[in-house]
């Protein structure tokens, strides 16, 4: 753990003391998150949730502005002096990264100059792309959910599909030209790190230790009562039928959530530093994890 931050005094923890915690509507991010926000086990302070997608957050937190929080792998290389990653919480996995869809199938020739869908600039599915390297051509932002429409629509030529859309891109006529998951793991042979959960390294040790246990007691209590959360995932998975929001889940909730071990801490660090290299940064002599 770093040293805290000198302008900031160490958050003391209490049932009357709120953090601000950022999560998405994900269902892997409420089943994870369910019970601890709904008091199903006992915290150590009070969680203010803020809900949005992982692109708002990731922009929340280049700011400072949630003491806890979900990011993208490729946002987290900015904002390292700032917070600290946990061990609890995170996507990361073997077959569950983004994949690259298109209305007819794509040659890499074809792929060079293609216009590109993009879930957000600070994605780590955006990350990967650019490490691929095959894409060249224009790329366009959009919210996630708007990819796989804009494909279909000809409004691009090609769309980095993210969460769900793994599942679902075929029901929009696509078809998947590029898996950037097998392909990360083929060339590192690691498994992929999509997003973690980061603290502000000025709450301190023992706060960011307390919540750290804390997200890991909720990923417990969920899988030892998975009926309990449905409620809450379905609620805002609106959209999703109960078969992909559960292949959502069994595909980003994994033993990485409950702990990343070694294994996945080598996995974070890998693409950590293959990021700043792209953004021309040096990753800060501070520990990376809490």
């Amino acid at each position: 753990m770093s040293p805290q931050n000198q302008h900031s005094p160490a958050v003391s923890l209490s049932p009357s003391r709120i953090l601000s915690l950022g999560i998405s509507p994900c269902p892997n991010d409420t089943y994870i998150f369910h019970a601890l926000a709904k008091g199903c086990i006992d915290l150590p302070c009070g969680f203010d949730l803020f809900m949005a997608d992982v692109e708002v957050l990731n922009g929340r937190a280049r700011v400072g502005s949630l003491d806890v929080t979900k990011l993208s792998l490729a946002a987290m290389v900015h904002v390292l002096d700032e917070y600290v990653l946990l061990n609890a919480g995170a996507a990361l996995g073997r077959g569950c990264g983004p994949l690259l869809v298109a209305r007819e199938p794509m040659s890499p020739a074809d792929l060079a100059g293609a216009r590109v869908a993009i879930p957000g600039r600070m994605t780590t599915a955006n990350l990967l792309l650019s490490l691929h390297g095959v894409l060249h051509g224009p790329r366009e932002e959009m919210v996630f959910d708007q990819v796989m429409p804009a494909v279909a629509a000809g409004k691009a030529d090609c769309g980095l599909v993210i969460h769900e859309g793994r599942f679902t891109y075929g029901g929009h006529g696509l078809h998947c030209v590029l898996d950037l998951g097998r392909w990360w793991e083929s060339a590192y042979g690691l498994p992929l790190p999509l997003g973690a959960i980061a603290a502000r390294r000025d709450l301190g040790e023992a706060a960011i230790l307390a919540v750290q246990d804390a997200i890991r007691r909720s990923l417990e209590y969920a899988n030892a009562n998975p009926a309990a959360s449905r409620g809450w995932i379905r609620e805002h998975a609106q959209e999703l039928s109960d078969e992909v929001t559960d292949s959502h889940i069994r595909t980003f909730v994994n033993d990485f959530s409950l702990d990343l071990r070694d294994e996945g801490r080598a996995a974070i660090r890998a693409l950590l530093e293959k990021a700043a290299a792209i953004a021309g940064r040096s990753l800060p002599a501070l520990p990376l994890f809490a």
